[in-house]
């Protein structure tokens, strides 16, 4: 049964039929932004080499165009259009696998590239066919503007239809188009992270002694505001000052702040940015000492994302981090619901979850399946 919600879109995006091809001759100047968001969400799709097209593969891609093209520029048509069936994700997955593109999951090209896909039929649904998302309070389209918004990033994405994004298929540069429609780049907000943010302690771990020390990072998980107006929450300011209290005793060479824009829901303040801003400005600690990890939407990525800061870094995976956080969210990261939690959403276990060695502070083993990207959360992948 269909949602009054998705079939007032479904209906409303019928109506629009938006002619935006670009100006004949000319050649569309890539978006940077589009970029770094294809980087993120679709690394292995996006990137996916031209003279690598078997001819089956070939052959699906082209029907997959046409299809789209027969569309005519209906919004509802091309959004069903752009698609992936399950024999077209197969095959384009295999074809990858069998071609040896390069990936940094654990699990392989083919997975990978399945993924990514789900990625896109995901955005397709939430962002243009009224699909209710996974976490519906803090994601999916303003619903005053949805049909709006699909409408036009439907015209957004054939006027780039030629972009190096959309190089393998239109629907990459139609999801793209979907969530810059509804001003949800936030996959690539902080990109590129490392270079922008956290270069004073990359350039240090490059001569670090890790021996030196018990912990490779003290992990500091986010926690929100309610209200617009506080950019940092009594308990952000409280997980703060313990880590720095932590820092400060020599247990491990960095701090690691994460959590990204999402209580209450249209912040512009990310949790990680604004702790780390307190570590420094408030208790002096250094540039060298500090790490952002500012896209993590919940407890869940919350460890995903500091593994990934950390492989990044160079640490040894088989050293264990401390997560330092307040007694109630440090007793939920020990329970078997959070365990349960991390199996349902992200498929896996970010780490190993130790001992609490108090009520504040538990052990963390870190592991490299947090490496692998998923777009089905396309403000986090």
């Amino acid at each position: 049964m269909v949602s009054p919600a998705r079939a007032g879109l479904l209906a409303g995006c019928a109506l629009l039929v938006v002619a935006a091809a670009p100006v004949s001759g000319a050649t569309v100047v890539p978006d940077r932004v589009m970029a770094k968001m294809a980087a993120r969400l679709f690394p292995l799709l996006a990137a996916w080499p031209r003279d690598i097209r078997p001819a089956q593969v070939a052959a699906l891609l082209k029907l997959r165009r046409q299809r789209i093209a027969a569309c005519s520029g209906d919004a509802r048509c091309v959004l069903e259009a752009a698609r992936w069936t399950d024999p077209e994700r197969d095959m384009i997955a295999k074809a990858g696998d069998e071609a040896g593109l390069a990936t940094t999951s654990d699990d392989g090209v083919r997975a990978s590239i399945v993924r990514e896909i789900a990625g896109i039929n995901a955005v397709i649904g939430v962002y243009g066919q009224a699909v209710a998302p996974r976490y519906p309070k803090i994601d999916g389209p303003d619903p005053d503007h949805a049909i709006a918004n699909a409408a036009a990033a439907v015209a957004l994405a054939e006027a780039g239809r030629d972009a190096p994004v959309s190089a393998l298929d239109p629907s990459i540069g139609l999801a793209l188009a979907l969530l810059d429609g509804n001003d949800r780049d936030d996959a690539a907000a902080f990109e590129p992270l490392d270079a922008r943010f956290n270069h004073a302690a990359m350039v240090r771990a490059k001569t670090l002694d890790w021996s030196r020390y018990r912990y490779t990072a003290i992990i500091v998980p986010g926690i929100g505001p309610e209200d617009l107006a506080t950019p940092l929450s009594a308990l952000g300011k409280l997980n703060v000052q313990m880590a720095v209290t932590l820092w400060n005793t020599g247990l491990a060479p960095f701090v690691l702040f994460s959590g990204g824009t999402v209580h209450p829901r249209g912040t512009r303040a990310a949790e990680a940015v604004e702790m780390a801003r307190a570590a420094s400005e408030r208790f002096g600690v250094p540039a060298s000492a500090i790490l952002i990890e500012p896209y993590a939407r919940h407890t869940t990525t919350n460890l995903r994302n500091a593994t990934r800061r950390l492989v990044a870094l160079g640490a040894p995976l088989d050293r264990p981090a401390l997560i330092s956080t307040n007694p109630d969210q440090s007793r939920y990261i020990a329970s078997a619901t959070f365990a349960g939690r991390n199996q349902a959403e992200l498929g896996y276990q970010p780490g190993r979850i130790g001992v609490r060695v108090s009520p504040t502070q538990l052990l963390f083993q870190p592991s490299a399946m947090s490496l692998r990207i998923d777009p089905s959360d396309p403000l986090d992948p």
